[in-house]
Order: structure tokens, then sequence, then C-alpha cells
């Protein structure tokens, strides 16, 4: 199956780049900010967006790496690479790539609801709008109407092929 792609390197580049500045406006009273990206994709675009907020950000941003089994229709555990008390009090954006059902999100969302954080925000590149939890995005860097047989591709992890992809 051939891929059309959507957003290129470059776009997809500004995208990280305008939603790291909605994040500082949304948050410029705040001390500190904890990027908590789902592994994969979701984690490399925690960590581009890491590096442009620590370029116009005042606060502390601090990495997580929110890891689970996204193929196991019943989720286990999800296992943060931080204690669950260092968030306590602060601000927490859950990034991933692609928010479709909102299923992954829902599930990455349940242990920081078992901590008094100042916020818990939620940030994505591309919205499918195809909602089946309540879960929506704070921050968006493309919406896109998709069928259901339709996938989306982000690519942030390989150099070569970096762009947003539709297949």
């Amino acid at each position: 199956m051939s891929s059309q792609p959507i957003l290129s390197a470059e776009q997809l580049r500004q995208k990280i780049r305008r939603i790291a500045f909605q994040i500082y406006e949304n948050n410029f009273d705040e001390q500190a900010v904890v990027l908590a990206g789902i592994a994969g994709e979701g984690y490399v675009f925690a960590k581009r967006l890491h590096d442009e907020l620590r370029q116009i950000a005042p606060f502390t941003i601090t990495l997580l790496k929110i890891s689970l089994d996204k193929s196991k229709t019943i989720q286990s555990p999800i296992q943060l690479d931080m204690s669950a008390t260092e968030l306590t009090d602060k601000v927490v954006v859950v990034l991933d790539d692609v928010l479709y059902t909102g299923r992954t999100l829902a599930f990455c969302l349940q242990p920081f609801l078992n901590v008094l954080v100042r916020k818990l925000q939620v940030a994505v590149l591309v919205d499918r709008n195809h909602p089946r939890y309540p879960v929506a995005a704070d921050y968006k860097g493309y919406e896109l109407s998709t069928t259901l047989t339709e996938h989306v591709e982000v690519v942030l992890s390989d150099p070569e092929r970096e762009g947003i992809y539709l297949r």
C-alpha cells in the first residue's frame, strides 16, 4: 500500500514549534512542566517538544516516558519512568503522535489521576476525529478527518522519512 505525504519534515517541525508556544502561553506562570511521551513516536515527539520549549520557556521541563502495550485489549498497569510523587503539583502534558479513538490516551491518563497534579493536558501531532473514549487533545498539530480503513503514520525517528503519511 502506498503512502501519501500529509506533512513534510519541515511542516512537522513547524507544528511542534507551534505546540511549544501554545504550551508556554497556557502555562507561563508555572514553575515546572512534565512532558509525558507515550513510548514510540509519542516519546520522540516529547523529546522534540522539550528541545523547543527549552528555547522559549523559563520553567523547568522534565521528560517522562509512558510504557504500555498498545496491542493488548485489556491493559496491564502503565509504567512511568519516574515516581508518581515527583508529579505532585506539576503540570503534566501527555503526548502521543496520533489521536484516533482515544483508547491509548485514556489508559495513559490513569496513573496521573492518582496524583494531585496541577494540570493534566494532552498534546497530539494528528487528531483523526474518531472519538470512542472521552479524551480530547488540548494541543493539536493537525486535524484530519479520515475513514476507518485509512492509517496515519507519524515518522519522527527516521530522518530519511520524517513526516506524516496517510495510507
